[in-house]
């Protein structure tokens, strides 16, 4: 045995740490902002906070490689920023500036790249894994290889058709999937009791003839670690991986949400423990960062969120009168294209 692989190992997962924890971190302050300018009437439509569930999203988002596809949902920031989404591509269509990815033309969270992988979402409910499917199943036939498809969830997803379809087909084709549950105990205001009867969620897996995994979702290291198993998995041919976290959501369903429903007894238990507190206790236990450090990363985070949201303030939004309002991805089908 090569020993020297041992503090390879532990080296890379403290870097592996390290760099999660700044997503995580990168995120909350983002969230915050977003959440100030919201209340300041600066934003028009919703904000979601990923306040609680920043380590399953950190997680998620850094196991994918370039190439794969991601699938996030409204409370993916940090996963987001791990798979390579820039902090203004988030700020601009919140602001609902011309220039964001989204130019400006819908609601405020259907961001994303698809040329990137990084897709914008159409719903919450389960609607992304049939897309998902499309896309691992296009790359078949083109014989792309050695790719992987994540979607992230909520609970409420899980009670829907479309999550059954979809699961069901990616089962049946062995597509290389892997579907990120963060049951954070609510479908909105809906408990968990009564959206589903069985014990634990991972429970449905075996129904579909899949692979199930479950964990911790306030535990970075075990996020980590069970979302990259998941994964790789995927990647080697094993067919889909249900993946499921169990937490609670820290904040409402949106900023207009006072979470009222949440018993207090539930926000004191260990599910409503705070991630990233947790995750930056376990750095300074390890010796891997301080109360400096941290400071600084923080410090760090606010500059850049501060910065990109001055930029995006004296950027326009779309002129109704001047945008070119075809499909994005279609405007050289449209009548009088150049193109045509």
């Amino acid at each position: 045995m090569d020993t020297r692989a041992i503090p390879d190992a532990i080296s890379s997962f403290r870097e592996q740490c390290m760099k999660a924890f700044r997503f995580m971190l990168q995120s909350r302050v983002l969230d915050e902002k977003m959440a100030s300018l919201y209340r300041g009437g600066k934003i028009h439509g919703g904000v979601f906070l990923g306040k609680g569930q920043e380590a399953v999203s950190a997680a998620t988002g850094m196991s994918l490689l370039k190439g794969d596809i991601f699938s996030p949902l409204i409370r993916d920031g940090a996963g987001r920023l791990a798979f390579g989404e820039p902090i203004i591509d988030a700020v601009r269509t919140y602001m609902g500036s011309a220039l964001g990815p989204m130019r400006g033309r819908e609601g405020n969270v259907h961001r994303g790249r698809p040329a990137e992988g990084l897709l914008p979402m159409i719903s919450h409910l389960g609607a992304m894994i049939s897309v998902v499917n499309g896309m691992l199943i296009g790359r078949r036939f083109k014989k792309i290889q050695n790719t992987v498809g994540a979607v992230s969830l909520g609970d409420g997803a899980t009670s829907t058709g479309a999550f059954h379809e979809a699961l069901n087909q990616a089962a049946v084709e062995k597509l290389p999937l892997v579907l990120v549950v963060t049951n954070n105990q609510f479908a909105y205001s809906t408990p968990n009791s009564r959206q589903f009867a069985c014990r634990h969620l991972v429970d449905k897996a075996v129904g579909y003839g899949v692979a199930g995994h479950s964990m911790d979702g306030t535990d970075l290291k075990a996020c980590l670690e069970t979302i990259s198993a998941a994964v790789a998995a995927a990647r080697q041919g094993q067919g889909p991986q249900l993946v499921v976290a169990t937490l609670l959501r820290l904040c409402g369903h949106g900023e207009h949400d006072d979470a009222h429903y949440i018993d207090p007894e539930l926000r004191n238990s260990a599910l409503g423990r705070d991630c990233l507190v947790l995750a930056e206790s376990f750095l300074t236990e390890q010796g891997w960062a301080d109360a400096k450090i941290i400071k600084s990363w923080r410090k760090d985070a606010v500059r850049k969120v501060e910065e990109v949201v001055a930029a995006v303030q004296h950027e326009p939004g779309p002129d109704p009168y001047k945008e070119d309002w075809s499909a994005l991805s279609t405007r050289h089908l449209s009548e009088g294209s150049q193109s045509l």
